[in-house]
């Protein structure tokens, strides 16, 4: 079949790499794609907000299966379009991809379903909400209601700050994603990310994962899109999966359904492990980035058929295994992110980088020059990825790769992996 992967990013090239594996797959085209996605697909320059021209793009490649990648054209209702027009495809609709389109539904959700997480206040205006943080104790968790590509929650460690913050984010900091406030109690304990696909009805449970947002080595600094990942999170026992499906997914999915706007597509459960098990922090609609990266690199199934199953409501037929491996990624970002960073810098020893059969390279914001040097056009620019039979020797591989990287205009953590590999050695 022809299939056709949505999006530009890491994630998306993780999806591409997996997916050009997999028998089913007769030709693979992305759009708009980057540097790295173009050496598995046939990247395509279309609008992909323009969601008649996705259609067309569809219609004149005789595509079969449409794969959307990122969240903003989920909630902006590419899937409903798509699907509209005849064109079989994996994500969620509108509807349902308010799960991560708006914080307050799903903590309004979470509140009548007795799913568990931190307690909550949702605002549309400043003064009420700062009267709400001025009787409350610090730290605060303040989050623009909508999508602010990662970057919309902050950590307030003092009261003043979380007042700052709620007149930061009315104040247009975050555009139209902070029409709205939701004020939350802050939750002690470790992070975590849980995936299931979804087919409106019945559920699989994917793999672990552990994120690392903050810009900074030791978890400093402010949040990014994410600073590299490893899968499985170590934290997640088979308890706390368990837990988590029945306390927090299959309840979720179960009021999607109710309300008339059941889930289809990925359901990743962004977790916190407190004293009391685990909380729901936020949901996201798609396969995070770079978590998608180290998943991949661990499934041992075809992709395809398990897209494939959620889009047609046939998951209970399916299953997914997983190499016992651990695979880790670093993302290498352009100085400046998460502010402001230059663009066009190019980027080399790609091919030294990625040789081996451990390490894989999948390429977020590039570009290729008319005389074919990959270029740095985002902020988050490669995920270097290692894969190993311990967090330690994955992670080992994966900074080796790094080292080899000659982008004068880049940096990285150098402590991905931290909480698991102190683990490994405890």
């Amino acid at each position: 079949m022809n299939i056709l992967v949505i999006g530009s990013g890491g994630r998306e090239h993780g999806l591409c790499w997996a997916i050009a594996k997999s028998p089913q797959c007769d030709r693979l085209i992305c759009a708009p794609g980057n540097g790295g996605i173009a050496e598995v697909a046939d990247c395509m320059a279309v609008d992909i907000s323009d969601h008649q021209a996705v259609i067309d793009l569809c219609k004149a490649n005789e595509v079969d299966f449409v794969v959307v990648g990122p969240e903003v054209p989920l909630v902006a209702g590419l899937a409903d379009d798509l699907i509209a027009a005849g064109i079989k495809t994996f994500g969620p609709s509108a509807a349902a991809a308010q799960l991560e389109g708006s914080k307050g539904f799903t903590k309004d959700l979470c509140a009548k379903h007795n799913i568990p997480t931190a307690a909550y206040a949702r605002f549309s205006s400043g003064e009420p909400a700062k009267a709400y943080v001025r009787k409350q104790s610090a730290p605060l968790v303040i989050k623009a209601d909508g999508l602010a590509a990662g970057k919309g929650v902050v950590i307030a460690q003092s009261l003043d700050e979380a007042c700052a913050t709620v007149d930061e984010i009315f104040g247009g900091a975050f555009g139209e994603a902070g029409a709205e406030v939701v004020v939350e109690d802050f939750l002690v304990g470790e992070e975590a990310s849980f995936f299931a696909l979804v087919d409106g009805k019945n559920t699989l449970a994917l793999a672990t994962a552990q994120d690392h947002k903050q810009v900074g080595d030791g978890d400093t600094g402010p949040n990014t899109g994410g600073m590299g990942a490893y899968s499985p999170a170590p934290v997640m026992t088979e308890e706390l999966c368990q837990r988590t499906m029945d306390e927090i997914i299959l309840p979720t999915v179960a009021a999607m359904a109710e309300a008339g706007t059941p889930f289809r597509g990925v359901l990743f459960a962004g977790l916190m492990i407190t004293d009391k098990g685990p909380e729901l922090i936020e949901y996201n609609v798609r396969f995070g980035d770079p978590e998608c990266q180290v998943m991949m690199m661990r499934l041992r199934d075809d992709l395809v058929t398990l897209l494939l199953a959620s889009a047609e409501g046939q998951l209970d037929h399916v299953s997914a295994r997983w190499i016992d491996d651990v695979a880790l990624t670093v993302v290498m970002a352009a100085k400046g992110y998460p502010g402001s960073y230059e663009k066009n810098t190019e980027i080399g020893g790609l091919a030294d980088a990625g040789a081996g059969d451990d390490v894989e390279i999948f390429h977020a914001g590039t570009a290729r020059s008319d005389t074919g040097a990959c270029l740095a056009t985002g902020g988050r620019v490669l995920n270097v990825t290692g894969i190993g039979a311990t967090v330690a020797e994955a992670q080992a591989k994966a900074y080796a790769a790094v080292d080899k990287v000659d982008w004068p205009g880049g940096f990285c953590r150098r402590d991905i992996g931290w909480r698991a590999v102190a683990r490994e050695k405890a």
